[in-house]
């Protein structure tokens, strides 16, 4: 902006161009508030979104297959997306949106000090000019008036006729003329210096700090308009790399999929284990014995009857078979394409495939022995609360305990008989299926001897005791107790104990293989070749451990693993060497885990 002594012409310009431009500033940070509304309208939509399309718990059976799975996958990563594109509106509003608001309203005040303070100014320097202008008017009047009194005093001074008194009258007249003419003169000539230096500080010095302030003003909000911008590209620009690592996640989710193992888990899932018939008899009808009646009539020829083979339901031969509506059950809540969730599903499960009827029994297995350890882990909770409160009754009375405890053992001992029970079932169905076999087709049955280990497959009690906790039912807890820590004594103190070890399950020789180590002194492991389950990490062996109990394999000093399965809370991680695909548990002190991200 250029100050000249012509700017005051455009005072009124400036005044309009200052107010569009804090107003567009402000209409700026409306701009940034509807942002900041929709980026949390859209974080709000995309985690609905997210939620809607989870897997329901009746559907989380299907999604072990790698598109299901690469599907949640995508749905975490979009519910990413939409934190960061709250985290942009959270700092829109905070870093942007707030400050422009305040520096909007600073804006409107310096403007409105600066404009009063050039209107104060013009209206000071126009009514100077209008006193000058009056001080000259005065001063014209006055001379003017002197110039006729002089003039009437010369007239009068020349006319004989008039008196001398006349004559003096004018005279007076003249001089008091003169006298006010000198008076506004000087009067005029003070306004005129008022005026001018009033004028020339008007010009030079007021009017264009004036401007100066409200040039500054403008600078200042053009300035902040660019700073506000950037900001909002630093805001964005700073979730974009998390924003990128979650559509690398969905990517590597999209390359995970492998169409090959999924059909293999669907022949897994839904093979019934039952042979195929045997091949249809041929049928001579030349051998058929033909009767001739007495007319030498024909008759009907009299057939072998056809051997009608039995059909298993479940297999090619087995009838209509009902029409699969979705592998994944993913579009469909028929429950009943899915062995299992039938509404009149058997207790043993003896209306299901051979193989599907032992998964289906071997997971009822495995949630009774969960339930197990949580009763048996709040058993001895309650036990040690009683011997407690005997040992000091201020804390509490042991006789409330009682109920809970009797409780608890009657629990104990009706998932220990459902256990006894549903083992019987996996054994008859294992025998069941052995004698359907061919037996090309019989499992390899392991050869144990005192140093054999059980097959890893087998660690169906989560290798935390089952069989302690069916143990401490059965009997006094207090003696239990008694008994468990006896048998911790006599451990070593770095290492647990191998309550993992079980060669009684019943699966201990279905789908394994049998391999030794060399330098292990003939001890022979078994390698699960079907539910191989993939790595959730690496471990480092910190000491050497000799495998002296079942189930677990030896190491070495700096060895690295594969971790298999976590610590269960019982001192055993579950391991698989990198070299040879065998599997075993080693004490969890023994080794540094490292877990992959995913």
């Amino acid at each position: 902006m250029q100050q000249s002594s012509r700017c005051t012409d455009q005072f009124d310009n400036l005044s309009v161009h200052t107010q569009k431009g804090i107003d567009f500033l402000e209409r700026y940070g409306h701009f940034i508030r509807d942002r900041c509304t929709i980026e949390e309208e859209y974080a709000t939509k995309l985690r609905n979104l997210v939620k809607r399309y989870q897997p329901k718990k009746k559907d989380e059976e299907d999604y072990q297959y790698s598109p299901c799975k690469a599907f949640r996958k995508e749905l975490n990563e979009v519910n990413d997306q939409a934190g960061q594109r709250e985290v942009i509106a959270e700092n829109l509003q905070a870093n942007v949106l707030r400050e422009l608001g305040l520096l909007v309203k600073e804006f409107k005040d310096d403007r409105k000090k600066y404009l009063q303070e050039g209107v104060r100014l013009r209206t000071s320097l126009a009514s100077q000019i209008g006193t000058l202008e009056r001080a000259r008017k005065a001063y014209e009047k006055a001379f003017r008036e002197s110039e006729r009194a002089t003039e009437n005093y010369q007239k009068a001074d020349a006319d004989l006729d008039l008196s001398r008194a006349e004559v003096e009258k004018q005279r007076m007249n003249m001089n008091l003329k003169t006298q006010q003419s000198e008076e506004a003169k000087t009067e005029y000539a003070k306004q005129l210096q008022t005026t001018n230096d009033m004028q020339n500080m008007h010009y030079n010095s007021s009017m264009p700090e004036v401007f100066a302030n409200l040039q500054e003003l403008d600078e200042k909000r053009i300035k902040n308009m660019r700073n506000y911008m950037l900001k909002s590209v630093e805001i964005e620009r700073a979730v974009a790399p998390i924003i990128a690592q979650c559509l690398d996640g969905i990517e590597k989710a999209a390359n995970e999929i492998n169409e090959k193992e999924d059909t293999l888990l669907v022949i897994e899932r839904y093979k019934s284990g039952f042979q195929p018939p045997g091949d249809f008899p041929f049928e001579d009808l030349s051998a058929a014995k033909m009767q001739i009646d007495g007319n030498s009539k024909l008759s009907q020829p009299v057939m072998q009857p056809i051997h009608n083979h039995l059909t298993v339901k479940g297999t090619m031969s087995g009838g209509k078979m009902k029409k699969r509506v979705g592998i994944f059950n993913i579009f469909s809540s028929n429950k009943n394409n899915v062995p299992g969730y039938g509404d009149g599903q058997k207790e043993d499960y003896s209306d299901l495939p051979p193989n599907q009827r032992k998964k289906r029994l071997q997971q009822r297995i495995d949630e009774i022995q969960a339930k197990i350890q949580q009763e048996s882990a709040a058993h001895d909770g309650l036990t040690k609360m009683k011997g407690v409160y005997e040992q000091n009754p201020a804390l509490g009375d042991p006789l409330t305990i009682e109920s809970q405890l009797t409780q608890s053992t009657n629990k104990l001992e009706k998932l220990a008989a459902d256990l006894a029970k549903y083992q019987g079932y996996l054994d008859e169905a294992i025998k069941a299926g052995v004698n359907l076999s061919s037996p090309s087709q019989l499992q390899r049955k392991p050869t144990t001897n005192g140093s054999a280990t059980r097959p890893l497959s087998s660690r169906r009690s989560s290798h935390s005791g089952g069989e302690e906790s069916l143990s401490r039912s059965a009997s006094d807890s207090s003696v239990s107790n008694a008994t468990a820590n006896q048998a911790n004594k006599k451990s070593a103190p770095s290492t647990p104990q191998p309550t993992h070890g079980s060669t009684n399950s019943p699966e201990s020789g279905l789908g394994t293989s049998r391999t030794s180590l060399p330098g292990s002194g003939g001890e022979e492991y078994y390698v699960d070749e079907v539910d191989a389950q993939p790595p959730l990490g690496t471990c480092k062996a910190l000491y050497p451990f000799d495998a002296t109990s079942e189930g677990s394999i030896p190491m070495y000093d700096g060895e690295e693993l594969y971790m298999i399965e976590p610590d269960q809370g019982d001192g055993w991680t579950r391991v698989r060497r990198i070299s040879q695909p065998i599997e075993g548990f080693v004490p969890t002190s023994y080794i540094e885990c490292h877990m992959y991200n995913t």
